[in-house]
Protein backbone atom coordinates (compact mmCIF):
# COMPACT_ATOMS: atom_id res chain seq x y z
CA UNK A 1 0.00 0.00 0.00
CA UNK A 2 1.89 2.87 -1.36
CA UNK A 3 1.30 6.02 1.02
CA UNK A 4 2.23 8.54 1.57
CA UNK A 5 1.36 8.57 5.76
CA UNK A 6 3.03 11.97 7.08
CA UNK A 7 1.35 14.17 4.01
CA UNK A 8 -2.14 12.28 5.25
CA UNK A 9 -1.62 13.06 8.98
CA UNK A 10 -0.55 16.61 8.21
CA UNK A 11 -3.69 16.48 6.09
CA UNK A 12 -5.81 14.92 8.83
CA UNK A 13 -4.16 17.35 11.46
CA UNK A 14 -4.91 20.56 8.98
CA UNK A 15 -8.47 19.71 8.58
CA UNK A 16 -9.14 19.06 11.78
CA UNK A 17 -7.84 22.61 13.39
CA UNK A 18 -9.27 24.17 10.65
CA UNK A 19 -13.26 22.50 10.97
CA UNK A 20 -13.05 22.16 14.85
CA UNK A 21 -12.02 26.04 14.78
CA UNK A 22 -15.50 26.70 12.85
CA UNK A 23 -17.81 24.18 14.84
CA UNK A 24 -16.31 25.10 17.93
CA UNK A 25 -16.75 29.05 17.29
CA UNK A 26 -20.50 28.26 16.43
CA UNK A 27 -20.58 26.24 19.79
CA UNK A 28 -19.04 28.74 21.58
CA UNK A 29 -21.12 31.14 20.60
CA UNK A 30 -24.35 29.36 21.20
CA UNK A 31 -22.79 27.80 24.74
CA UNK A 32 -22.54 31.60 25.68
CA UNK A 33 -26.07 32.16 25.04
CA UNK A 34 -27.30 29.45 26.93
CA UNK A 35 -24.95 29.95 29.64
CA UNK A 36 -28.08 33.46 30.45
CA UNK A 37 -31.03 31.22 30.47
CA UNK A 38 -30.27 27.65 32.71
CA UNK A 39 -28.69 28.06 35.99
CA UNK A 40 -25.09 26.78 36.90
CA UNK A 41 -26.26 23.76 38.48
CA UNK A 42 -28.08 22.21 35.77
CA UNK A 43 -24.92 22.70 33.85
CA UNK A 44 -23.16 20.60 36.29
CA UNK A 45 -25.57 17.76 35.69
CA UNK A 46 -25.22 18.22 32.42
CA UNK A 47 -21.65 18.69 31.25
CA UNK A 48 -19.78 16.71 34.93
CA UNK A 49 -22.96 14.19 35.42
CA UNK A 50 -24.07 13.08 32.36
CA UNK A 51 -21.17 13.38 30.13
CA UNK A 52 -19.03 11.43 32.29
CA UNK A 53 -21.29 8.69 31.73
CA UNK A 54 -20.54 9.27 27.85
CA UNK A 55 -17.10 9.57 28.24
CA UNK A 56 -16.47 6.13 30.37
CA UNK A 57 -18.89 4.23 28.20
CA UNK A 58 -17.16 5.21 25.08
CA UNK A 59 -13.84 5.02 25.88
CA UNK A 60 -13.48 1.93 27.69
CA UNK A 61 -15.54 0.86 24.73
CA UNK A 62 -13.50 1.91 21.82
CA UNK A 63 -10.58 3.42 22.46
CA UNK A 64 -8.26 0.52 22.65
CA UNK A 65 -9.85 -1.09 19.87
CA UNK A 66 -8.85 1.93 17.69
CA UNK A 67 -5.10 2.06 18.78
CA UNK A 68 -4.43 -1.61 18.43
CA UNK A 69 -5.95 -1.55 15.01
CA UNK A 70 -4.48 1.88 13.66
CA UNK A 71 -1.21 0.07 14.34
CA UNK A 72 0.39 -0.81 11.02
CA UNK A 73 -2.76 -1.34 8.80
CA UNK A 74 -1.03 -2.02 5.36
CA UNK A 75 -0.48 -5.97 7.07
CA UNK A 76 -4.36 -5.84 8.04
CA UNK A 77 -6.45 -8.62 7.44
CA UNK A 78 -9.84 -6.71 6.89
CA UNK A 79 -12.34 -9.58 7.69
CA UNK A 80 -10.59 -10.17 11.08
CA UNK A 81 -10.54 -6.60 11.56
CA UNK A 82 -14.05 -5.69 11.38
CA UNK A 83 -14.74 -8.87 13.43
CA UNK A 84 -13.05 -7.40 16.26
CA UNK A 85 -14.58 -4.07 16.22
CA UNK A 86 -17.81 -5.47 16.02
CA UNK A 87 -17.04 -6.66 19.94
CA UNK A 88 -17.47 -3.09 20.57
CA UNK A 89 -20.71 -3.39 20.26
CA UNK A 90 -21.43 -5.87 23.30
CA UNK A 91 -18.81 -4.47 25.35
CA UNK A 92 -20.68 -1.08 24.99
CA UNK A 93 -23.97 -2.44 26.26
CA UNK A 94 -22.56 -4.14 29.37
CA UNK A 95 -20.95 -0.97 30.15
CA UNK A 96 -24.35 0.32 29.82
CA UNK A 97 -25.96 -1.86 31.92
CA UNK A 98 -22.87 -1.25 34.53
CA UNK A 99 -22.21 2.19 34.66
CA UNK A 100 -25.83 3.21 34.00
CA UNK A 101 -26.80 1.15 37.12
CA UNK A 102 -24.55 2.70 39.53
CA UNK A 103 -25.34 6.61 38.02
CA UNK A 104 -28.88 5.59 38.74
CA UNK A 105 -28.79 3.70 42.12
CA UNK A 106 -25.39 4.36 43.67
CA UNK A 107 -24.55 7.91 43.39
CA UNK A 108 -26.45 10.92 44.93
CA UNK A 109 -29.42 11.68 42.24
CA UNK A 110 -29.38 15.83 41.72
CA UNK A 111 -32.84 16.89 43.53
CA UNK A 112 -36.33 18.07 41.74
CA UNK A 113 -35.90 21.32 42.13
CA UNK A 114 -32.55 20.99 39.58
CA UNK A 115 -33.86 19.10 37.10
CA UNK A 116 -36.76 16.17 37.45
CA UNK A 117 -35.60 14.76 34.18
CA UNK A 118 -32.24 12.78 35.44
CA UNK A 119 -33.27 9.23 34.83
CA UNK A 120 -34.05 10.19 31.28
CA UNK A 121 -30.97 12.04 30.68
CA UNK A 122 -28.99 8.63 31.90
CA UNK A 123 -30.70 6.37 29.42
CA UNK A 124 -30.57 8.56 26.83
CA UNK A 125 -26.46 8.47 27.56
CA UNK A 126 -26.82 4.80 27.20
CA UNK A 127 -28.68 4.17 24.14
CA UNK A 128 -26.48 6.74 22.12
CA UNK A 129 -23.30 5.09 23.10
CA UNK A 130 -24.79 1.64 21.80
CA UNK A 131 -25.60 3.57 18.09
CA UNK A 132 -22.11 5.08 18.20
CA UNK A 133 -20.18 1.73 18.67
CA UNK A 134 -22.41 0.71 15.47
CA UNK A 135 -20.41 2.94 13.34
CA UNK A 136 -17.01 2.13 14.35
CA UNK A 137 -16.02 -0.70 11.43
CA UNK A 138 -17.10 2.44 8.90
CA UNK A 139 -14.96 4.86 11.54
CA UNK A 140 -11.87 3.07 11.35
CA UNK A 141 -11.51 2.02 7.90
CA UNK A 142 -12.09 5.79 6.70
CA UNK A 143 -9.10 6.36 9.44
CA UNK A 144 -6.58 3.10 8.21
CA UNK A 145 -7.61 4.20 4.18
CA UNK A 146 -7.07 8.35 4.63
CA UNK A 147 -10.34 9.78 4.38
CA UNK A 148 -8.66 12.66 5.79
CA UNK A 149 -11.96 14.66 5.28
CA UNK A 150 -14.56 12.79 6.20
CA UNK A 151 -14.31 12.37 9.99
CA UNK A 152 -13.65 15.94 10.48
CA UNK A 153 -16.84 16.78 8.56
CA UNK A 154 -19.02 13.56 10.46
CA UNK A 155 -17.74 15.44 13.88
CA UNK A 156 -18.69 18.67 12.81
CA UNK A 157 -22.34 17.53 11.35
CA UNK A 158 -22.97 15.75 14.78
CA UNK A 159 -21.57 18.44 16.73
CA UNK A 160 -23.47 21.03 14.59
CA UNK A 161 -26.82 19.17 14.71
CA UNK A 162 -26.23 18.46 18.74
CA UNK A 163 -25.74 21.84 19.34
CA UNK A 164 -28.86 23.31 17.78
CA UNK A 165 -31.09 20.77 18.61
CA UNK A 166 -30.04 22.01 22.10
CA UNK A 167 -29.62 25.20 22.04
CA UNK A 168 -33.45 25.77 20.46
CA UNK A 169 -35.45 23.50 22.56
CA UNK A 170 -33.74 25.01 25.70
CA UNK A 171 -34.96 28.63 24.42
CA UNK A 172 -38.10 27.25 24.09
CA UNK A 173 -38.28 25.35 27.27
CA UNK A 174 -35.65 26.75 29.80
CA UNK A 175 -36.41 24.18 32.39
CA UNK A 176 -36.21 21.50 30.57
CA UNK A 177 -32.55 21.60 29.30
CA UNK A 178 -31.73 18.00 30.47
CA UNK A 179 -34.51 17.17 28.27
CA UNK A 180 -32.98 19.56 25.31
CA UNK A 181 -29.39 17.34 26.43
CA UNK A 182 -31.10 13.86 26.15
CA UNK A 183 -33.29 14.83 22.95
CA UNK A 184 -29.89 16.35 21.10
CA UNK A 185 -27.55 13.38 22.04
CA UNK A 186 -29.65 11.16 20.60
CA UNK A 187 -30.88 12.87 17.41
CA UNK A 188 -27.41 13.80 16.77
CA UNK A 189 -25.95 10.19 17.28
CA UNK A 190 -28.14 8.71 14.67
CA UNK A 191 -27.57 11.47 12.21
CA UNK A 192 -24.23 10.22 13.00
CA UNK A 193 -24.70 6.97 11.81
CA UNK A 194 -26.51 7.19 8.91
CA UNK A 195 -24.49 10.34 7.61
CA UNK A 196 -21.80 7.49 7.54
CA UNK A 197 -23.42 4.67 6.17
CA UNK A 198 -24.70 6.47 3.40
CA UNK A 199 -21.48 8.04 2.75
CA UNK A 200 -19.60 4.68 2.36
CA UNK A 201 -22.78 3.14 0.44
CA UNK A 202 -22.10 5.80 -2.12
CA UNK A 203 -18.57 5.35 -2.44
CA UNK A 204 -18.72 1.99 -3.07
CA UNK A 205 -21.14 2.29 -5.42
CA UNK A 206 -19.11 5.04 -7.32
CA UNK A 207 -16.31 2.66 -7.41
CA UNK A 208 -18.48 0.45 -9.51
CA UNK A 209 -18.89 2.78 -11.95
CA UNK A 210 -15.30 3.72 -12.17
CA UNK A 211 -12.87 1.68 -14.44
CA UNK A 212 -10.85 -1.06 -12.86
CA UNK A 213 -7.58 1.65 -14.45
CA UNK A 214 -8.88 4.35 -12.23
CA UNK A 215 -9.93 2.56 -8.93
CA UNK A 216 -7.55 2.35 -5.95
CA UNK A 217 -7.20 -1.23 -6.04
CA UNK A 218 -5.84 -1.03 -1.95
CA UNK A 219 -9.32 -0.68 -0.80
CA UNK A 220 -10.60 -3.81 -0.02
CA UNK A 221 -14.74 -3.53 0.41
CA UNK A 222 -16.84 -3.71 -2.55
CA UNK A 223 -20.04 -3.59 -0.80
CA UNK A 224 -21.42 -2.57 2.11
CA UNK A 225 -22.36 -5.77 4.06
CA UNK A 226 -18.68 -6.42 4.48
CA UNK A 227 -18.00 -4.07 7.09
CA UNK A 228 -20.73 -6.40 8.74
CA UNK A 229 -19.11 -9.47 11.12
CA UNK A 230 -18.13 -12.08 8.46
CA UNK A 231 -16.41 -15.53 8.21
CA UNK A 232 -12.98 -15.46 6.95
CA UNK A 233 -11.22 -17.69 4.16
CA UNK A 234 -11.21 -21.18 5.54
CA UNK A 235 -8.29 -22.10 8.40
CA UNK A 236 -7.79 -18.88 9.31
CA UNK A 237 -8.92 -17.41 12.07
CA UNK A 238 -12.58 -15.27 13.19
CA UNK A 239 -10.08 -12.48 14.83
CA UNK A 240 -6.03 -11.86 14.74
CA UNK A 241 -4.86 -12.82 17.36
CA UNK A 242 -1.94 -10.68 17.83
CA UNK A 243 -4.22 -7.32 17.67
CA UNK A 244 -6.44 -9.10 20.26
CA UNK A 245 -3.29 -9.25 22.47
CA UNK A 246 -2.83 -5.75 21.64
CA UNK A 247 -6.53 -4.66 22.81
CA UNK A 248 -6.27 -6.55 25.98
CA UNK A 249 -3.18 -4.14 26.43
CA UNK A 250 -4.56 -1.07 25.62
CA UNK A 251 -7.66 -2.11 27.60
CA UNK A 252 -5.94 -2.23 30.59
CA UNK A 253 -4.03 1.15 29.62
CA UNK A 254 -7.13 2.88 29.06
CA UNK A 255 -8.73 2.10 32.48
CA UNK A 256 -5.81 3.86 34.24
CA UNK A 257 -5.86 6.75 31.36
CA UNK A 258 -9.40 7.60 31.79
CA UNK A 259 -9.06 7.53 35.33
CA UNK A 260 -6.18 10.13 34.58
CA UNK A 261 -7.99 12.01 32.09
CA UNK A 262 -11.12 13.10 33.60
CA UNK A 263 -10.13 11.97 37.77
CA UNK A 264 -11.21 15.38 38.56
CA UNK A 265 -14.92 15.12 37.53
CA UNK A 266 -14.45 11.23 39.29
CA UNK A 267 -13.89 12.75 42.65
CA UNK A 268 -16.78 15.52 42.02
CA UNK A 269 -18.87 12.76 41.02
CA UNK A 270 -18.07 10.06 43.68
CA UNK A 271 -17.22 12.14 46.88
CA UNK A 272 -19.19 14.71 46.51
CA UNK A 273 -16.83 17.41 47.17
CA UNK A 274 -18.63 20.06 45.12
CA UNK A 275 -22.14 21.07 45.09
CA UNK A 276 -23.87 21.03 41.46
CA UNK A 277 -23.45 24.62 41.24
CA UNK A 278 -19.68 24.75 41.88
CA UNK A 279 -19.42 21.95 39.28
CA UNK A 280 -21.08 23.78 36.96
CA UNK A 281 -18.71 27.23 37.30
CA UNK A 282 -15.37 24.38 37.38
CA UNK A 283 -16.94 22.87 34.31
CA UNK A 284 -17.71 26.18 32.44
CA UNK A 285 -13.95 27.13 33.39
CA UNK A 286 -12.33 24.37 32.39
CA UNK A 287 -14.11 24.08 29.13
CA UNK A 288 -13.31 27.34 28.20
CA UNK A 289 -9.53 27.05 29.56
CA UNK A 290 -9.65 23.66 27.27
CA UNK A 291 -10.01 24.77 24.02
CA UNK A 292 -6.84 25.50 23.05
CA UNK A 293 -6.09 21.58 23.42
CA UNK A 294 -9.34 21.00 21.67
CA UNK A 295 -8.69 22.98 18.56
CA UNK A 296 -4.81 22.49 18.37
CA UNK A 297 -3.01 19.90 20.21
CA UNK A 298 -5.88 17.03 20.30
CA UNK A 299 -5.51 16.83 16.27
CA UNK A 300 -2.11 17.13 16.54
CA UNK A 301 -1.73 14.24 19.13
CA UNK A 302 -4.20 11.92 17.40
CA UNK A 303 -2.79 12.61 13.89
CA UNK A 304 1.15 12.39 14.81
CA UNK A 305 -0.03 8.79 17.05
CA UNK A 306 -1.35 7.52 13.27
CA UNK A 307 1.57 8.92 11.84
CA UNK A 308 4.17 7.95 14.23
CA UNK A 309 2.65 4.09 14.41
CA UNK A 310 3.06 3.60 10.52
CA UNK A 311 6.60 4.96 9.86
CA UNK A 312 8.19 3.24 13.52
CA UNK A 313 7.95 -0.98 13.59
CA UNK A 314 7.17 -1.74 17.42
CA UNK A 315 8.92 -5.02 18.28
CA UNK A 316 12.47 -3.74 16.22
CA UNK A 317 14.71 -1.58 18.23
CA UNK A 318 15.64 1.97 16.37
CA UNK A 319 18.49 1.56 16.11
CA UNK A 320 18.02 -1.66 13.11
CA UNK A 321 15.24 0.47 11.91
CA UNK A 322 15.56 2.37 8.28
CA UNK A 323 17.53 4.85 9.11
CA UNK A 324 15.95 7.54 6.27
CA UNK A 325 12.36 6.65 8.06
CA UNK A 326 13.42 7.22 11.36
CA UNK A 327 15.41 10.42 10.87
CA UNK A 328 12.03 11.66 9.29
CA UNK A 329 10.13 10.31 12.80
CA UNK A 330 12.74 12.03 14.70
CA UNK A 331 13.11 14.98 12.96
CA UNK A 332 8.72 15.30 12.83
CA UNK A 333 8.74 14.49 16.58
CA UNK A 334 11.53 17.39 17.44
CA UNK A 335 9.25 20.11 15.28
CA UNK A 336 6.21 18.66 16.72
CA UNK A 337 7.24 19.09 20.41
CA UNK A 338 8.97 22.77 19.60
CA UNK A 339 5.47 23.98 17.53
CA UNK A 340 3.49 22.58 20.86
CA UNK A 341 5.76 24.32 24.01
CA UNK A 342 5.77 27.54 21.92
CA UNK A 343 2.04 27.46 21.92
CA UNK A 344 1.62 26.87 25.28
CA UNK A 345 4.11 29.65 26.34
CA UNK A 346 1.52 32.13 24.58
CA UNK A 347 -1.19 30.78 26.24
CA UNK A 348 0.53 30.48 29.75
CA UNK A 349 1.86 34.24 29.00
CA UNK A 350 -1.58 36.18 27.73
CA UNK A 351 -4.17 34.17 29.62
CA UNK A 352 -2.98 36.02 32.85
CA UNK A 353 -4.10 39.11 32.02
CA UNK A 354 -7.23 38.12 29.70
CA UNK A 355 -8.96 35.55 31.86
CA UNK A 356 -11.36 38.23 33.35
CA UNK A 357 -12.36 39.66 29.59
CA UNK A 358 -12.58 35.92 28.32
CA UNK A 359 -15.17 35.24 30.88
CA UNK A 360 -17.29 38.60 30.69
CA UNK A 361 -17.64 37.68 26.94
CA UNK A 362 -18.53 34.11 27.67
CA UNK A 363 -20.79 33.91 30.51
CA UNK A 364 -21.20 37.71 31.53
CA UNK A 365 -20.38 39.75 34.33
CA UNK A 366 -21.17 36.90 37.07
CA UNK A 367 -18.90 34.92 35.89
CA UNK A 368 -16.48 37.17 35.35
CA UNK A 369 -16.02 37.53 39.11
CA UNK A 370 -15.05 35.29 42.22
CA UNK A 371 -13.58 31.97 41.83
CA UNK A 372 -13.78 31.52 37.81
CA UNK A 373 -11.08 34.03 37.01
CA UNK A 374 -8.56 32.30 39.26
CA UNK A 375 -9.72 28.67 38.00
CA UNK A 376 -9.32 29.92 34.12
CA UNK A 377 -5.33 31.74 35.30
CA UNK A 378 -4.45 28.55 37.02
CA UNK A 379 -5.40 26.45 33.77
CA UNK A 380 -3.66 28.51 31.65
CA UNK A 381 -0.21 26.40 33.74
CA UNK A 382 -2.73 22.74 32.62
CA UNK A 383 -2.51 23.90 29.23
CA UNK A 384 0.85 24.48 29.12
CA UNK A 385 1.83 20.53 30.32
CA UNK A 386 -1.10 19.16 28.35
CA UNK A 387 0.23 20.20 25.09
CA UNK A 388 4.12 18.83 25.36
CA UNK A 389 2.28 15.35 27.22
CA UNK A 390 -0.12 14.87 24.01
CA UNK A 391 2.92 14.81 21.50
CA UNK A 392 4.85 13.05 23.55
CA UNK A 393 2.96 9.94 24.91
CA UNK A 394 1.27 10.12 21.38
CA UNK A 395 4.74 8.76 20.15
CA UNK A 396 5.67 6.73 23.20
CA UNK A 397 2.26 4.64 22.66
CA UNK A 398 2.66 4.46 18.98
CA UNK A 399 6.27 3.05 19.26
CA UNK A 400 5.93 0.67 22.45
CA UNK A 401 5.82 -3.31 21.75
CA UNK A 402 3.66 -5.47 24.03
CA UNK A 403 6.23 -5.24 27.24
CA UNK A 404 6.19 -1.85 27.44
CA UNK A 405 3.15 -1.23 27.30
CA UNK A 406 2.31 -3.64 30.26
CA UNK A 407 5.34 -1.84 31.94
CA UNK A 408 3.69 1.67 31.15
CA UNK A 409 0.08 -0.13 32.33
CA UNK A 410 1.86 -0.51 35.97
CA UNK A 411 3.39 2.88 35.69
CA UNK A 412 0.28 4.30 35.00
CA UNK A 413 -1.71 2.46 38.03
CA UNK A 414 0.65 3.98 40.52
CA UNK A 415 0.47 7.22 39.09
CA UNK A 416 -3.85 6.68 38.91
CA UNK A 417 -3.71 6.45 42.56
CA UNK A 418 -1.64 8.92 43.27
CA UNK A 419 -3.23 11.52 41.10
CA UNK A 420 -6.54 10.56 43.11
CA UNK A 421 -4.96 10.80 46.35
CA UNK A 422 -3.29 14.18 45.12
CA UNK A 423 -6.31 15.45 44.13
CA UNK A 424 -8.56 14.80 47.06
CA UNK A 425 -5.34 16.26 48.97
CA UNK A 426 -5.46 19.67 46.51
CA UNK A 427 -9.29 20.05 46.55
CA UNK A 428 -9.37 19.39 50.52
CA UNK A 429 -6.49 22.45 50.98
CA UNK A 430 -7.71 24.66 47.88
CA UNK A 431 -11.07 23.97 46.76
CA UNK A 432 -11.54 23.75 43.02
CA UNK A 433 -8.52 24.98 42.08
CA UNK A 434 -6.55 21.78 43.62
CA UNK A 435 -8.30 20.03 40.76
CA UNK A 436 -6.22 21.93 38.60
CA UNK A 437 -3.02 21.89 40.25
CA UNK A 438 -3.28 18.26 40.78
CA UNK A 439 -3.16 18.17 37.24
CA UNK A 440 -0.21 19.76 36.50
CA UNK A 441 1.16 17.20 38.65
CA UNK A 442 -0.26 14.42 36.77
CA UNK A 443 0.75 15.56 33.80
CA UNK A 444 4.57 16.55 34.80
CA UNK A 445 5.02 13.13 35.59
CA UNK A 446 3.68 11.64 32.52
CA UNK A 447 6.03 14.00 30.37
CA UNK A 448 8.92 12.68 32.46
CA UNK A 449 7.85 9.33 31.57
CA UNK A 450 7.77 9.94 28.25
CA UNK A 451 11.11 12.24 27.58
CA UNK A 452 12.96 9.40 29.52
CA UNK A 453 11.29 6.30 26.68
CA UNK A 454 12.30 8.75 24.28
CA UNK A 455 15.99 9.57 25.57
CA UNK A 456 16.25 5.80 26.16
CA UNK A 457 14.95 4.57 22.52
CA UNK A 458 17.72 6.88 21.02
CA UNK A 459 20.19 6.53 22.96
CA UNK A 460 22.37 4.32 20.96
CA UNK A 461 21.38 6.43 17.52
CA UNK A 462 22.55 9.65 15.95
CA UNK A 463 19.34 11.41 16.52
CA UNK A 464 18.32 13.63 19.54
CA UNK A 465 14.67 14.66 18.70
CA UNK A 466 14.17 16.31 21.97
CA UNK A 467 17.24 18.39 21.31
CA UNK A 468 15.79 21.89 20.69
CA UNK A 469 12.38 21.68 21.26
CA UNK A 470 13.39 24.75 24.00
CA UNK A 471 12.08 28.02 22.16
CA UNK A 472 14.54 30.46 21.04
CA UNK A 473 15.88 33.56 23.25
CA UNK A 474 14.21 36.28 20.74
CA UNK A 475 10.63 34.74 21.10
CA UNK A 476 11.17 33.91 24.97
CA UNK A 477 12.11 37.76 25.58
CA UNK A 478 9.19 38.99 23.23
CA UNK A 479 7.22 36.73 25.39
CA UNK A 480 8.19 37.61 28.69
CA UNK A 481 7.98 41.08 27.39
CA UNK A 482 5.00 40.86 26.89
CA UNK A 483 3.45 39.30 29.87
CA UNK A 484 4.74 42.71 31.67
CA UNK A 485 3.05 44.54 29.45
CA UNK A 486 -0.30 43.05 28.98
CA UNK A 487 -0.37 42.52 33.25
CA UNK A 488 -0.15 46.08 33.55
CA UNK A 489 -3.11 46.69 31.32
CA UNK A 490 -5.19 44.84 32.97
CA UNK A 491 -4.39 46.33 36.09
CA UNK A 492 -4.54 49.97 34.44
CA UNK A 493 -7.10 49.62 31.60
CA UNK A 494 -9.53 46.75 32.23
CA UNK A 495 -11.66 48.71 34.53
CA UNK A 496 -11.35 51.56 32.36
CA UNK A 497 -11.55 50.75 29.16
CA UNK A 498 -11.79 47.10 27.97
CA UNK A 499 -11.25 48.36 24.23
CA UNK A 500 -7.73 49.66 24.69
CA UNK A 501 -6.58 46.39 26.90
CA UNK A 502 -7.31 44.03 24.01
CA UNK A 503 -5.90 46.01 21.27
CA UNK A 504 -2.74 46.06 23.35
CA UNK A 505 -2.92 42.16 23.75
CA UNK A 506 -3.63 42.19 19.78
CA UNK A 507 -0.64 44.52 19.70
CA UNK A 508 1.34 42.00 21.92
CA UNK A 509 0.28 38.73 20.68
CA UNK A 510 0.83 39.86 17.05
CA UNK A 511 4.58 40.86 18.14
CA UNK A 512 4.86 37.70 19.84
CA UNK A 513 3.85 35.33 16.54
CA UNK A 514 5.88 37.56 14.23
CA UNK A 515 9.02 36.48 16.47
CA UNK A 516 8.78 33.16 16.04
CA UNK A 517 8.34 32.96 12.59
CA UNK A 518 11.23 34.58 11.94
CA UNK A 519 13.06 32.48 14.35
CA UNK A 520 11.20 29.57 13.31
CA UNK A 521 11.98 30.63 9.25
CA UNK A 522 13.75 27.38 8.80
CA UNK A 523 10.98 25.30 10.26
CA UNK A 524 8.96 27.46 7.91
CA UNK A 525 11.16 26.81 4.55
CA UNK A 526 10.72 22.70 5.15
CA UNK A 527 6.85 23.13 5.23
CA UNK A 528 6.37 25.30 2.56
CA UNK A 529 9.04 23.15 0.73
CA UNK A 530 7.18 19.68 1.29
CA UNK A 531 3.65 21.59 0.92
CA UNK A 532 4.71 22.84 -2.92
CA UNK A 533 6.47 19.15 -3.79
CA UNK A 534 3.12 17.36 -2.56
CA UNK A 535 1.24 20.02 -4.52
CA UNK A 536 3.38 19.00 -7.83
CA UNK A 537 2.78 15.20 -6.91
CA UNK A 538 -1.09 15.42 -6.49
CA UNK A 539 -1.20 17.34 -10.01
CA UNK A 540 1.34 15.18 -11.64
CA UNK A 541 -1.38 12.01 -10.35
Amino acid sequence: MKKNFLKSSLQNASFNIVFQILSRSLTFLMNAFVLRHISQAVIGVMNVRLLLLESTILFLSREAFRRACLSKTVDHNWVQVINLLWLTVPLCCTLCLFFGWIWLSVLETPSSSITPHYRIGVWAIAISCVIEMCVEPLYLVSQAFLFVKLRVVMDTICLLIRSVTFTTIVLWWPDGAVVAFSTAQIVAVIAYAVCYYCYFSHYIKQRKKNDASTVDDDFPFTSLSQFLPNLPSSGEQVVDWKLCILTWSFIKQGVLKQLLTEGERYIMTLFSILSFYEQGVFDVVNNLGSLAARFLFRPIEESAYFYFSQLVHRDIPISEQNVDQINEASTVLKQLLRTVVSIGLVVLAFGQAYTRLALLLYGGSKLAIGLAPMLLRTHCFAILFIAINGTAEGYVLATMDAKQLDRFNHWMAILSVGFLLVSWLFTTLFGSVGFILANCCNMIARITHSILFIKHQYKDTQFRPLDGIIPGKLFSVALITSFIITFLSEVYFYDKSKTTHFVIGAISFFTVVSVWIFEEKELFTIGIQKFRRHSLVSKEN
